[in-house]
This record gives structure tokens, sequence and C-alpha cells, in this order.
């Protein structure tokens, strides 16, 4: 049975698979991925999304409502609650291992990593985003961009693998738990509709909206791409 020191130890055999590269390509696309402007023509589409899609401000409201209340749960516990109880260093900032670690730009982020609230954030939006629409290519982006911001955050050596994991359970416990809420109230304020044509998902999402939104998520990458060919030829 390990210990808690072998525990800690596959934690860091772990983050030196994932942490850096020789490639400045990977560190602009990385930096790119990870930085949350980058990803405000997602928000955007996700709110066009919504709003195409439900018929009064009411609803309108209700989701976008619900949306802030996962970033609130993901974020506030994570940053203002266990980071600073825990208190666990980020690798970056670490004073045993620190210099070991490959960083970008000097990027090191506050001092605690313990759990991340990038994982947290972005699979709460994933995990709401894909139950509130029920369409399996939209949810694979959703749950694709949580991942990749994931990995950004290994990468760049600002979170152990356990920070992820961590992160990433509670942001998809939040996601599942507003969504629920989010049905509570649905139902006191619209009709139960059932919509059966093919171009809607069973939640009544157009299809063709949803498409808006990948082909948006798919511009970014390549945007992202892009900045990241550039910082390679400077």
């Amino acid at each position: 049975m390990m210990d808690w020191n072998s525990l800690l130890e596959i934690d860091r055999q772990i983050l030196a698979f994932f942490n850096g590269s020789d490639s400045l390509f990977i560190d602009g696309f990385a930096m790119t991925l990870t930085s949350g402007l980058t990803w405000i023509p997602l928000y955007l589409g996700l709110f066009y999304l919504v709003i195409k899609n439900n018929e009064t401000m009411a609803q309108v409201a209700l989701i976008v409502g619900c949306a802030a209340l996962c970033l609130f749960l993901a974020y506030g516990l994570t940053d203002y609650i266990v980071k600073p109880l825990v208190g666990r260093w980020r690798p970056t900032n670490d004073p045993i291992i620190k210099y070991t670690i490959d960083v970008v730009n000097n990027y090191r982020e506050s001092k605690f990593g313990f759990f991340s609230a990038h994982a947290a954030n972005t699979m709460s939006i994933a995990v709401f985003f894909s139950l509130l629409v029920r369409n399996r290519k939209f949810m694979i982006v959703m749950l694709a961009w949580s991942l990749l911001n994931c990995w950004t955050r290994m990468y760049l050596g600002v979170h152990y693998p356990s920070d992820i994991l961590c992160g990433l359970a509670w942001g998809a416990t939040v996601g599942m738990f507003v969504y629920l809420l989010y049905k509570h109230v649905y139902f006191k304020i619209s009709p139960n509709l059932n919509y059966v044509s093919t171009q809607y998902t069973a939640t009544g999402y157009s299809l063709v909206d949803i498409d808006v939104v990948i082909t948006l998520s798919m511009f970014i990458y390549c945007y992202i791409i892009i900045r990241g060919m550039l910082v390679m030829n400077l």
C-alpha cells in the first residue's frame, strides 16, 4: 500500500511528463489557450445560443444566472476557501522544485494551487451547458475545451495533476447541481415542451445554432494556432 509521499512523487512524475517542451510554438499555443480573454467569443457564442433558443427574458435570465452561479461556486470555493486553507504550493512557486519546472515567460501565478480554478470553472460550464443543450457534438466540443485548458495548466507548471483532477471533479459536481436547480426553476416559469423535430435537440435547441457555436470554437482554435506560430517566428 502506497504512502502519502509515494503519491506525491507520482504526482510530480506525471507533472514532469506534461510540463514544458523545447517548442516555442507549443509555448505560445499554451499561453494563448490558457488565457481567459481568448475564450470571450465562445462565451458570447453560448449567450447567442441561449437567446436564440429561449422564448422569454425570464428563461434567458435563468440560464445566464445559472452559468454565473457555476462560476461563482467553482471559482469562489477554490480561490477564496480551499487554496488558502490547504496552502499547497503551485509547482512553479514550490521552494523545493520550482527551479526544476519549465516556466514560460516567467508565468508563475499566485502562491497556492490546490485545486485548479481553471479546471473547476471550465468543467462546470461544460457540464451545465452539455446537460442544457443535449447534443453529442456540442458536448464533445465543450468537454475538449475544458480538458485542453487543464492540459495548459500542467504544461505551464502551475498545477499538479491532482490539482486538476480535484478541480474537474468539483466542476462536474457544480455543473450537475446547478443544472438540477435550473430544471426545478424552469418548469415553474415555462411549459414542459417536448421537441420531436430532427432540427432540434430534445431540450429545444436548434442544431443550426449549435453548429454556429461549434464553428466559432474551431475559429478560436485556428487563432490560437496562428498565435503560437507567430510566437515561434519572433
